[in-house]
This record gives structure tokens, C-alpha cells and sequence, in this order.
């Protein structure tokens, strides 16, 4: 399959390195409207999960300035876009219409109207979307989602994901709300996905929190509650620009165990009610490469992308929508309807 890559910052960079060692796929071309990045020197690209972008040698590779070059170029497949949220929905909707595969970065779209477009192109036109939600594919999260397979552990109690970091420095639009939706919209709608696919849709949200993005906080702890009983915690956000460290956590509860993980040094591990404990193990492939070489074989196949549906990555963007609208409430339980 041969894919192009649209956008060279940070998430561009993290794509670039994750294809070396991604099975079926050919990088035939990237886009980008900096020369010095055109040029394979990606030094100036950073990270909350830190380490520069280093040089790239894009030697045989097609490097395109304008988008409609790339989507008219005949020896590009599939469209791997890693540029701002806000060129999501335009720039994949026209992708499919040129007959390519869509690999779409998280958030998929800023708002629902978006979501819909994109999934009624992908149907239309009859090509593969994805969302590259990665969390699906890191391996603490895969041995989160094997243990909870065939709900042995029973019924969910009480649940808490946590995600926080500096305000990124390295990508200007991320701080302008209407382009990226904003620190918790960004951030957090990597666990408020894992919520969906584990546990369902909630019946309602509760939220409450603090937003003054120009100054580097958005902050929010929100709360899903479902049918069964069970309370999800999703809490975490921006905290200052600067040096503040990236972690990423979680607890759940279930009624015949609790599994544990952080990325402060605590290993996946379920502990039981007899007191036992045990390390779970979710592999060892890098997220990103995992999460690319599925699309490629789903494109390959012709298969819709069940470990990661684009259907869910809708759902995802609507709950963060009514998660924030539910922090501007403070705290007011709201109905959810997805």
C-alpha cells in the first residue's frame, strides 16, 4: 500500500518513525508547507511524549506543497493526515472522493456535522477510514481490554482515567480552540474513546473543571454514569505550559477485580479479591505501528476497521462535546444520547 503523509509536526514525525517498522506499506509521498521539513530536517519538531523529530531522508519520495497535488497523485493509495483538527473533515472527505484510504488522526472531526461527513464519504466512495486512536493499540490498554474480554470480572464499579501535560509549546494552533477544540477536547478524547469501547455509552455526564487556554490550563474531571451502575472518572487536561511531565493512568474497578496502570512505572496488574496479584500482558509493539499496520491491512482487505470503528471515533468526538458543554454547567448531570 502506498501512503502519503500529510502534515510534519509532531504527529507526522511519530507516524514517520512507527511506518520503518510497519509490515505492506510504501511511503510515496508526504506534504508540507515548510520547506525545511520538505527537506527530511524534522529538528524542530517536539513532543509531549518528548525526543525531536531528527533528519528523514525523503530520497524517492513525491514531496507535495499544495493538498490537491496529493490527492491527484495516482501513485498515492491511502492518506495517513496528521494536520490541524479542523482540516480534518475537508481534507478526508476529499481524499475518499479521489478514491483513497483514510487513516485520520485523532480528534476526527471538531464537531459532529464533521463526524457525519466523513463517515457518509467513507460509505459513498467505498474506501477504508480509520482514526488513528493509538490508545486501542499501546500495549497497557491492550492488557486493559484482553482482561476485560467476556466480562469474567463481572459487572463495572468505578472506573478512573487520568491524562495531563504541559500545554504544548511546539504547535501554535493547538491553543486556538476553534482549530484544535481545545486542551481537554484533545487530550482527554483519547480515554473518553477507551470509555466507549469498554463500557458502552453512559446514560448521562456530569463535569466540572477550569478552561483559560491562553494561559496554558484546561482542566476537567468528568463523570459517566452507566445503566449497570458503574461511574467512570475521566479527569486530567493541561496544567501550565512549560516543564509539567505527560502521565497517563488508570484504575477500573470491576466486581471480581481491579486493574492498575500508570505510566509513572506501574505495570498493568490485576489485583483480585483473594488478594492475588498478576501482571498483565499487553505485548510490546509500539502503538503507532500497530495502529498504521491495521489500517493497511484493512485497506488491503477490504475489512471494516473493527478493532477501532470509525463509528465510535463519531461517538468520541460527541461525548467530549457534551462533556465540556457538562463542565460549563458545572457539574449539572446531563442526559446523554448519543
Amino acid at each position: 500500500m502506498r501512503l502519503a503523509v500529510l502534515g510534519l509536526g509532531f504527529m507526522g514525525s511519530t507516524h514517520l518513525k512507527a511506518l520503518g517498522s510497519v509490515r505492506g506499506v510504501e511511503l510515496a509521498a508526504v506534504y508540507s508547507q515548510d520547506e525545511k521539513k520538505l527537506a527530511g530536517d524534522l529538528t524542530s519538531v517536539h513532543g509531549n511524549l518528548g525526543g525531536g523529530g531528527g533528519k528523514v531522508d525523503f530520497s524517492g519520495v513525491t514531496r507535495h506543497r499544495q493538498l490537491d497535488d496529493v490527492l491527484a497523485d495516482p501513485d498515492v493509495e491511502a492518506i495517513d493526515i496528521c494536520l490541524p483538527t479542523d482540516l480534518h473533515e475537508g481534507v478526508a472527505v476529499e481524499a475518499l472522493r479521489a478514491g483513497k484510504h483514510v487513516l485520520v488522526e485523532k480528534p476526527m472531526a471538531l464537531d459532529g456535522y464533521g463526524v457525519d461527513r466523513m463517515l457518509t464519504a467513507a460509505t459513498r466512495y467505498k474506501r477504508t477510514l480509520m482514526t488513528a486512536h493509538v490508545l486501542r493499540f499501546i500495549p497497557a490498554y491492550v492488557a486493559l481490554q484482553q482482561v476485560l474480554e467476556g466480562q469474567r470480572l463481572g459487572p463495572l464499579r468505578f472506573a478512573m482515567f487520568r491524562r495531563r501535560c504541559a500545554a504544548p509549546g511546539w504547535s501554535g494552533w493547538l491553543q486556538d480552540a476553534g482549530r484544535s477544540g481545545g486542551g481537554v477536547f484533545d487530550l482527554l478524547i483519547h480515554d473518553v474513546d477507551m470509555c466507549l469501547h469498554l463500557f458502552g455509552k453512559p446514560d448521562a455526564v456530569s463535569a466540572t473543571g477550569f478552561a483559560d487556554l491562553p494561559a496554558g490550563i484546561d482542566c476537567i474531571d468528568a463523570q459517566l454514569f452507566y445503566p449497570h451502575g458503574g461511574v467512570v472518572s475521566v479527569t486530567g487536561g493541561w496544567h501550565h505550559p512549560g516543564a509539567y511531565p505527560f502521565s497517563m493512568e488508570y484504575t477500573v474497578t470491576m466486581e471480581g477485580g481491579t486493574i492498575d496502570y500508570s505510566s509513572n512505572g506501574r505495570a498493568p496488574t490485576l489485583y483480585s479479591p483473594d488478594g492475588s496479584e498478576t501482571l498483565l500482558d499487553g505485548g510490546a509493539r509500539d502503538g503507532y505501528a500497530a495502529e498504521i499496520e491495521y489500517f493497511i491491512e484493512c485497506c488491503n482487505t477490504r475489512h471494516t476497521p473493527d478493532l477501532c470503528p470509525p463509528r465510535d471515533s463519531a461517538d468520541a468526538v460527541r461525548l467530549m462535546l457534551l462533556v465540556l458543554e457538562a463542565r460549563n454547567r458545572s457539574g449539572r448531570k446531563m442526559i446523554c444520547r448519543l
